[in-house]
């Protein structure tokens, strides 16, 4: 346990750190439930719809650091990719 006041404070601001973080990362992986549930039902204007909402929650995690730039930006591209399949 931390012992000294800076130590002491330093856990403090983790604790709330990893608070937002985790429900950031949490509201992330509901807007992306919601498009993987919009591709399985093979709507792609629903599934293109919930992704316009989703990008935005995702890139705005990314760049405070929950997720790295380069995973979210992969994530989008695959996502992309699968609901420009179902209109094919």
């Amino acid at each position: 346990m931390a012992n000294t006041p800076s130590a002491k404070k330093a856990a403090r601001k983790i604790a709330r750190r990893t608070a937002i973080n985790k429900t950031r990362r949490s509201r992330v992986r509901t807007y992306l439930r919601t498009v993987e549930e919009a591709i399985a039902s093979g709507d792609q204007t629903k599934a293109s719809e919930a992704l316009k909402a989703a990008q935005p929650e995702l890139m705005r995690a990314a760049s405070s650091g929950v997720f790295h730039k380069n995973t979210a930006a992969r994530k989008v591209s695959r996502l992309n990719a699968r609901i420009k399949a179902l209109g094919a």
